[in-house]
């Protein structure tokens, strides 16, 4: 459960992306119980329809699920439009969905190229171009760009989502400075190596998280709920002055 209340989101529109599985889920539960009004896409179905029952048994109101392909762009933003004709103009717009495939150097083709930055970096700009001027006409709002601290690490194994990841933070410092004026805040967040399911099935080995940790000032793993408490801040009013920043959720991962 959330230990920080944010009254402030009570019946806000927020949209997610990636919400059906991992950090978007949680991000689900976590505005969700908030009081938020919530919509968000996903490309697994299966997982979002049952992340939906089991958030209205708990709060007694459904998120709003779309099932979406952030690779296209025309689509996602009639499923931001749509799901604003259903719940308002959203507040509060969260740039989660990712994919961190590895591969090396010598083996990556230039269309996975192109998919990793059209799954990792393209949509942000384009979801923030589909909310900018609504939330220009609500009197403000709160763009969070998720990131990856593998960007400020520079880990092998995955170029190609390292420089989208990196570019991300640009990226967020100047729609920041652009949509200032509007009192709409651009902020990234940047997790740590957080233990999702994916992440445990497919790269967590006993070494590589004690290498982890060796290298973490503070010696627990970084759960999903971690990067939703964030979240939840950066969406609300305690943040307000707050925009153009990277808050780092790695436990000092240096």
């Amino acid at each position: 459960m959330n230990t920080a209340t944010y009254p402030d989101l009570h019946d806000k529109p927020v949209f997610i992306t990636g919400g059906g599985s991992g950090i978007g889920a949680t991000f689900v539960r976590a505005f969700c119980r908030a009081g938020a009004r919530v919509a968000f896409v996903s490309l697994d179905e299966s997982k979002a329809r049952k992340l939906c029952t089991e958030v209205e048994m708990e709060t007694g109101s459904s998120p709003f699920f779309q099932r979406c392909d952030i690779t296209d762009v025309d689509h996602l933003q009639q499923c931001i439009a749509h799901a604003a004709g259903k719940l308002g103009d959203f507040a509060v717009l969260i740039n989660n969905a990712a994919r961190d495939t590895r591969h090396t150097l010598q083996e990556l083709q230039k269309n996975a190229w192109d998919e990793s930055l059209n799954t990792n970096l393209r949509p942000h700009f384009f979801t923030a171009q589909a909310v900018a001027a609504a939330m220009r006409t609500r009197g403000g709002g709160s763009i969070i760009n998720v990131g990856s601290n593998s960007s400020m690490l520079g880990l092998a194994g995955y170029p190609a989502y390292v420089a989208a990841k990196a570019g991300i933070i640009g990226l967020t410092k100047a729609l920041a400075r652009e949509l200032g004026p509007d009192r709409i805040r651009v902020n990234a967040l940047v997790p740590g190596w957080v233990m999702t399911e994916r992440q445990r099935q497919l790269w967590v080995t006993e070494d590589a998280l004690q290498e982890c940790l060796d290298q973490q000032c503070l010696k627990e793993t970084v759960s999903e709920q971690d990067c939703a408490e964030a979240a939840l801040f950066l969406a609300s009013s305690a943040a307000r002055m707050i925009t153009a920043q990277a808050l780092v959720v790695d436990g000092g991962r240096v």
